[in-house]
């Protein structure tokens, strides 16, 4: 086990740079599936999710090796269509070779997915769409078992927008028979990177990014070599960092387009952000403001910043009132953050967050990756040390966290126990 000693006070200063998307490298490495040769995904970067989603492609037959950011999948086609339960029990997005698999060989069995608890995040909408394009879908002992001859085109319509879902229906209508339209589907930057990618790969989808998408089925697609987009959540943590350090850095390849709602958010709490010719300017020269918050889906605040932010109005002047309307169980870093001193009350999905003067440095205990995130932002701003448990969930989204806010000056060691 490895935990992180942080001795918080110190301002961050000078510049890092974002790592790739985590959340696009993985449907991108699912992708694969749909084309035998050498595919290439460049900006990967190295996180316990994509080793993890790595193992499993190498479990169903295909190569992966990853080098400086670039990673290889060789694909002579797959020996293997079960995805197991030791494999996919750490990492929800392990039903993204659902889809894939499916539409490429009529036949996949894959376990129920695990990953954080942060609520239950059910997979049925997944189900739904592939049955109405022809597949049969049995539940059995914990593994979903999907088939069909040959997917077709259908009309899908998603009551909530579903990330995951949206690619996972995407990749199978991309070989499925006929034209496949899904509406209220998930608009966020990672989807539009997914569809980019398949396009080159000679998909025909158009509207990604949109609430509706229309894909068009082909009878095969072929390799590529694709760039994944920056970590636009890695972006806004290390924005939340130098505000909530009256830091000021520069974070080189951020996207401002994809972090609007973010950027805007922030902006009114006092932070200042300034788009450069490598990304953006981050300062933070006055007390902070609190503001109230509700995630949204994209293009509206995300859920996967709400932990951050809520570190932030910890040490805001004021009382923000926040309200998490995507996951039911995403304030289990509270109890956390109170341990810390911080004056948080809940009821239901919401939290008011009363600012104080000063955080103190504590022992405290990651339950999940954006929660693990919040609190090494509050240890950097605490008095005194506070030591970071379970820190296996943060190494699942973020590249080298620790060393990267190091550089930047803060007081941050790893140590192993």
């Amino acid at each position: 086990m490895e935990k992180l000693v942080i001795t918080g006070g110190t301002p961050l200063k000078g510049s890092v740079r974002i790592s790739g998307a985590k959340n696009a490298t993985l449907p991108a490495m699912a992708a694969t599936i749909l084309s035998e040769g050498e595919h290439i995904i460049k900006n990967v970067p190295l996180l316990r999710d994509v080793f993890t989603m790595g193992r499993l492609l190498e479990h169903l037959g295909m190569k992966c090796s990853l080098e400086n950011s670039k990673m290889i999948i060789t694909n002579k086609g797959l020996r293997n269509l079960e995805a197991p339960y030791e494999l996919v029990r750490t990492m929800r997005a392990s039903i993204l070779v659902l889809g894939p698999m499916l539409a490429r060989y009529g036949h996949a069995k894959v376990s129920l997915p695990g990953g954080c608890a942060i609520g239950a995040r059910p997979v049925n909408l997944h189900l739904m769409g592939l049955e109405k394009m022809g597949a049969h879908i049995e539940l059995e002992q914990g593994y979903i078992k999907a088939t069909a001859r040959r997917l077709h085109g259908a009309h899908i319509y998603f009551d909530i927008p579903t990330v995951t879902g949206t690619e996972n229906l995407m990749m199978a209508a991309s070989l499925a028979k006929g034209v496949t339209r899904i509406e209220n589907a998930a608009r966020e930057p990672e989807v539009t990177d997914l569809a980019h990618m398949m396009n080159r790969m000679g998909a025909r989808i158009s509207g990604a990014g949109e609430s509706i998408i229309t894909i068009e089925g082909v009878d095969e697609l072929s390799p590529i070599e694709h760039s994944v987009i920056p970590d636009r959540i890695e972006t806004g943590t290390f924005i939340v960092a130098a505000g909530i350090t009256g830091g000021d850095i520069e974070i080189m390849d951020a996207k401002p387009e994809h972090l609007d709602a973010i950027i805007t958010k922030l902006q009114e709490t006092g932070i200042e952000c300034e788009q450069t010719s490598k990304g953006l300017r981050v300062r933070a020269r006055k007390q902070l403001k609190s503001r109230d918050l509700k995630t949204m889906p994209y293009p509206g605040f995300p859920t996967d910043m709400q932990a951050q932010f809520m570190a932030l109005m910890c040490i805001a002047e004021g009382t923000s009132v926040i309200r998490e309307t995507i996951f039911e169980n995403r304030f289990m870093h509270v109890a956390e953050l109170k341990r810390m001193g911080a004056d948080i009350t809940i009821e239901g999905s919401t939290a008011t967050v009363r600012g104080v003067k000063h955080l103190k440095g504590a022992p405290v205990m990651a339950t999940d990756l954006r929660a693990s995130a919040s609190l090494v932002l509050a240890g950097l701003a605490a008095e005194g040390n506070t030591v970071v448990d379970r820190i296996y969930h943060l190494d699942r989204g973020y590249e080298a966290l620790d060393k990267k806010l190091k550089n930047l000056g803060a007081q941050i060691e790893r140590i192993k126990t």
